[in-house]
């Protein structure tokens, strides 16, 4: 969260240890643990409050049920297109089809003009 790494927490666990001494640091400590903690409760009330006030649940299950709907929806065209023999596969057979008939017409063309 603060990107604080051991050297930094070393170098304020020895400011506080000159700064406030070492009889009053474990009280110190106790206490900025308890308002850490107070802070942390009321935030996520906070944050609760806010998602129910603005609904954010409905929210979040229209926009899963939108998306579940377009993959529904791509996967209906899909299946049509392949009913339909229009699919990927039949179209690059047509054109393999295509090829070799344009070959097979050449040899014979050539014989003709013999």
């Amino acid at each position: 969260m603060f990107d604080i790494g051991f050297f930094e927490l070393l170098l304020i666990a020895v400011l506080g240890l000159i700064v406030i001494g070492p009889a009053r640091l474990p009280e110190v400590v106790r206490s900025i643990s308890l308002w850490i903690g107070r802070l942390k409760r009321s935030i996520s009330n906070v944050k609760q409050d806010m998602e129910r006030e603005f609904h954010i649940d409905e929210v979040r299950r229209q926009l899963h049920n939108e998306e579940v709907m377009r993959r529904l929806n791509a996967s209906k065209q899909e299946i049509e297109r392949a009913v339909s023999g229009q699919g990927p596969e039949q179209t690059t057979n047509n054109k393999s089809s295509d090829s070799t008939t344009a070959n097979d017409n050449a040899p014979a063309q050539k014989s003709n003009n013999d």
